[in-house]
């Protein structure tokens, strides 16, 4: 099992991290193209995104391979064979499960130590390509605004690279004092550090605004002409790629291990509950309660109040009473006016003072809330591993097909809804909406069961994923019955007793007529649901039916043979409930919703059950008929 399903492994882990860091890249593709990097710098930042990306891959290369290897054994027969000589589908898995096992520690060990290091060189990478200037590409009849403080046009170029028609402004010294320049050509290229642009003009002319001399308005804004045949311009333009301190990421939760999260986590805990009572405290503080409590308690039942919190609950009792509306209505109107104004602008003040704090303290349980899910990610790619494995080797011993078929489409699928189910947790561990360690173990909460029941069906041999399960039950729903197929044996050992057949065939013919006239009214619905699952004489005209059919398939008349396979196959038609939930039937058809359209399937089930119960009639009065016409004697 090891050697299958180890190349397997390696196989599928490098499609996955492939196709994960294709995305990656299409995703960051603005940052890297169009800079002039070196192949070294295009290649560092690969090799880190690729061990990013690790735990992206890894759980989906285990699922695609535990897919394919059981399923190729389940397509070969082998599983089958195993099973038959009594090896248990656990048994088989057993050698597999000890090796995920080991990669699931491998893994966590991985997103402990390795991961750290890999997030803070890539994100710095990152960051540093993105502040790098991009390699200058004049448009042509286009302002080019990628020189900082300056806008430039150019009206067309040439094969030799020669800019016609140049147009400058340069906002550098504000846009009071801006400078336009006309050129009819000019050449651009970049300085041997690489820290200037050198711009050479030909046969131009540059306009600037002068400083006025006073403030008046009426008076003429100076001006600068000048007329050249060539200029030089120098422009500061950076195009080196300068690297970005690794050291403003490794104290983010991004570049800090297990040890180091737990500990930063309990810090940021304390400091946060901490913020919060010097909050609480000061709204006690500021309060007009505190004020009245301070005035009318005496110092030493307030010092003891601070000891037991028990003696707070008789202190108000003893707070006088004020009516401040009596108060406020006693003062001059003008009073009035300025005590509101007081009010008004100490209630804005107060209030610009806690949205801060709110601001403040949302922004440290941001930070608090990201330590802690980085803290429970280090244990979700383990446990993911896992349970991708118990879900790919019992749905692939379930539809036994290999290759990079089924496999492949299955496991995408698998994968998608697992991506939403853990973006959607992790989100809302973000946000605060749930607490984290829901949002973080979401995914692992909602597959962990679905790997435990296909792996108990897997194991009982369930018939769960396979099509035709659900193709033959679509087709009894939709009355698309499978048909008889009976063939002339070579040799019959018992021939049919035809005399007790000429008995049997009118006494089929009669039950089914009696049941035919005992449904000609329709069930309403009340009446349906009353009588729901109650017996019926379908189960007898089967029966008698199959009695037959058994009996006249050993005739070695080729008519009664073809007659016999015209008689339908009733199964799937009545619904059946167990017996202690028969008295809910009325319940069932009078409160749910779902009792309603379980009504029009039994309806048109039960129009295509009468319409086999005629053609059991017909076909038992024509084989009647057949029978007559020979002796048991005859050949």
């Amino acid at each position: 099992m090891l050697q299958t399903f180890f190349p397997l492994l390696i196989m599928t882990f490098g499609i996955c991290l492939f196709i994960v860091l294709m995305q990656f890249i299409w995703r960051y593709i603005d940052d890297m193209v169009g800079k002039g990097f070196e192949m070294t710098v295009l290649g560092e930042m690969l090799f880190y995104a690729a061990l990013f990306l690790v735990p992206q891959a890894l759980p989906l290369s285990i699922l695609l391979a535990s897919l394919m290897v059981f399923g190729n054994l389940g397509e070969k027969l082998e599983l089958l064979a195993m099973k038959s000589a009594g090896v248990s589908l656990l048994r088989i898995m057993r050698p597999l499960i000890i090796f995920i096992s080991l990669v699931s520690i491998g893994a966590f060990f991985f997103q402990n130590n390795v991961m750290p290091v890999v997030q803070v060189k890539l994100w710095t990478l990152i960051h540093s390509m993105r502040q790098k200037s991009p390699e200058l590409n004049i448009p042509e009849s286009v302002f080019c605004k990628e020189i900082p403080d300056y806008n430039l046009y150019v009206k067309g170029k040439d094969k030799t690279g020669l800019l016609k028609d140049i147009m400058i402004y340069n906002y550098s010294q504000g846009f009071e004092k801006v400078d336009v320049t006309l050129a009819d050509s000019g050449r651009l290229k970049t300085s041997a550090d690489k820290l200037f642009l050198v711009l050479t003009l030909y046969n131009g002319e540059s306009f600037q605004n002068m400083p006025q001399s006073s403030g008046k308005r009426n008076e003429a804004v100076p001006y600068r002409r000048e007329s050249f045949t060539t200029k030089e311009l120098l422009i500061d333009f950076n195009a080196n790629f300068i690297r970005t301190d690794e050291s403003f990421l490794q104290n983010e939760f991004m570049g800090k291990n297990l040890e180091t999260l737990q500990s930063s986590i309990d810090s940021m805990d304390a400091r946060l509950d901490s913020v919060k009572a010097i909050n609480a405290q000061a709204i006690v503080e500021q309060s007009y309660r505190k004020t009245f409590i301070k005035r009318a308690v005496p110092e030493q039942v307030e010092s003891q109040a601070k000891k037991d919190d028990e003696v707070w609950a008789y202190i108000p009792q003893n707070i006088p009473t004020l009516n401040f509306d009596s108060l406020f209505l006693a003062e001059p109107p003008s009073s009035q006016a300025a005590i509101l104004g007081r009010v008004k602008s100490s209630i804005d003040n107060i209030k610009a003072e806690y949205y801060f704090k709110s601001f403040s303290m949302a922004d440290q349980s941001y930070k608090l809330r990201r330590h802690m899910m980085e803290w429970h990610m280090k244990f979700t790619l383990s446990f993911s591993c896992l349970v991708f494995f118990f879900i790919g080797a019992p749905i692939g011993a379930i539809i036994r097909k290999g290759g990079l078929g089924t496999p492949v489409v299955v496991s995408v699928f698998m994968f998608i809804f697992y991506y939403m189910i853990n973006n959607i947790g992790q989100k809302m561990a973000r946000d605060g909406i749930w607490a984290i360690w829901e949002g973080m173990w979401l995914s692992s909460f909602v597959l962990a069961p679905i790997g435990i029941f296909l792996t108990y069906k897997a194991v009982n041999d369930s018939v769960i994923l396979n099509a035709d399960t659900y193709l033959n039950a679509l087709k009894n729903l939709f009355g698309k019955k499978e048909t008889r197929k009976i063939e002339k044996k070579e040799v019959i050992i018992f021939d049919p007793d035809y005399q007790a057949l000429a008995l049997k065939l009118p006494e089929l013919e009669n039950t089914c007529h009696t049941y035919l006239i005992a449904s000609q009214k329709r069930f309403h619905y009340f009446r349906f649901w009353k009588q729901f699952g109650k017996p019926n004489s379908i189960p007898e005209i089967s029966d008698k039916m199959e009695h037959i059919v058994e009996d006249l398939s050993n005739s070695d008349q080729n008519l009664v043979l073809n007659k016999l396979m015209d008689y339908p196959i009733i199964k799937g038609y009545s619904f059946q409930i167990p017996n202690k939930l028969k008295k809910l039937n009325l319940l069932l058809g009078l409160v749910f919703p779902i009792g309603v359209p379980l009504y029009f399937i039994a309806m048109y089930q039960r129009k295509l059950l009468l319409h086999d119960i005629q053609l059991i009639e017909k076909v038992s009065s024509e084989l009647s008929e057949m029978i007559k016409q020979y002796s048991p004697s005859k050949p």
